[in-house]
């Protein structure tokens, strides 16, 4: 196949990247600042030439949008919106030049979407579309109205010869320098890998073998359209989750952190406790439901092969 993936050179990018390419595909990346041959120049904002390897390929991967580890300020918000709302909406524009348009396109989302809750799971038929709850910061709507948005961007497109999938993914972790893992690893390793804030939030996540092959999975089934969770179906509350990891890197202490002390810690990291504290209880119900099987379906085997990777170089 010939893949195109905009906003291809982040985390996730080179994961898909590295898997593509090692399966024989064709595959090119746009992003704004081009090194090498398979990587072609996009502002993500406008067409350009990089239409041409859209016309004729056989899927497009957008996983463009500004990074959410930051400070959640008014001006990274915004930053957040705009990048993913306007780089769905010109990936939709070029697919609707294509004289061949792509089978299928696989636009990134985020569980975000969903209702911070304990009380059950979300998945795709009756889950819980947050912005409305309470006793959550205000700025939490926010992202769900980013995502709300960013899937609405596809919706609307006009592209009636290309299947649409909107990839509500939660945390894909890998052993890659820079990820997510990495960052929950070195604060396990450190010892402060503890509960935040009593720590019943829940954590959803995805291994990155998994998340390939549910990508794999959705370009091959044609019968699958719209939005899809990409999230290992048995999400766990961020003590247990911490638990199991610092398990595998063998490190026995892990120190509690209040709501206060976690801030402060996400402040000195320039990230945000959005990203600790929100409940994200997302299950797979529609990939399950096509028959897709899991080789990581639980944190703690998941965990171990993480860090025997990470340990292997």
């Amino acid at each position: 196949m010939k893949v195109v993936i905009p906003g291809g050179t982040g985390q996730i990018g080179r994961i898909l990247d590295r898997t593509l390419t090692a399966e024989g595909h064709d595959v090119v990346l746009l992003t704004r600042s081009p090194r090498g041959e398979r990587q072609v120049h996009w502002d993500g904002r406008t067409l350009g030439d990089w239409i041409g390897h859209v016309d004729g390929s056989d899927v497009v991967i957008n996983l463009a949008g500004r990074s959410v580890s930051c400070r959640y300020t008014a001006e990274n918000l915004e930053a957040m919106m705009s990048s993913r709302v306007e780089s769905a909406r010109v990936v939709g524009e070029a697919i609707a030049e294509a004289a061949r348009p792509p089978r299928v396109w696989l636009q990134m989302s985020t569980a975000t979407i969903y209702a911070h809750r304990f009380d059950a799971a979300n998945d795709e038929y009756d889950g819980l579309i947050g912005g409305g709850e309470h006793g959550v910061p205000g700025y939490w709507a926010y992202s769900v109205e980013i995502a709300k948005n960013w899937e609405a961007a596809q919706e609307r497109a006009a592209t009636p010869g290309t299947r649409k999938v909107a990839l509500r993914a939660a945390m894909v972790m890998s052993p890659d320098r820079g990820g997510v893992f990495d960052v929950l690893s070195w604060l396990a390793r450190l010892g402060l890998g503890g509960p935040v804030a009593g720590g019943e939030q829940y954590v959803s996540w995805i291994h990155e073998r998994d998340f390939t092959r549910a990508i794999r999975f959705l370009i091959e089934r044609d019968d699958v359209a719209g939005a899809v969770n990409l999230a290992a179906p048995h999400p766990l509350p961020q003590r247990e989750f911490m638990r199991e990891l610092r398990s595998a890197w063998r490190m026995p202490l892990g120190l509690p952190a209040t709501g206060w002390m976690a801030e402060l810690g996400a402040f000195v990291i320039r990230s945000d406790t959005e990203l600790l504290r929100k409940s994200r209880r997302v299950t797979p119900g529609r990939l399950t439901d096509a028959g897709f099987t899991f080789l990581h379906p639980r944190w703690g085997t998941a965990a171990a092969d993480l860090t025997a990777r990470r340990r292997r170089g």
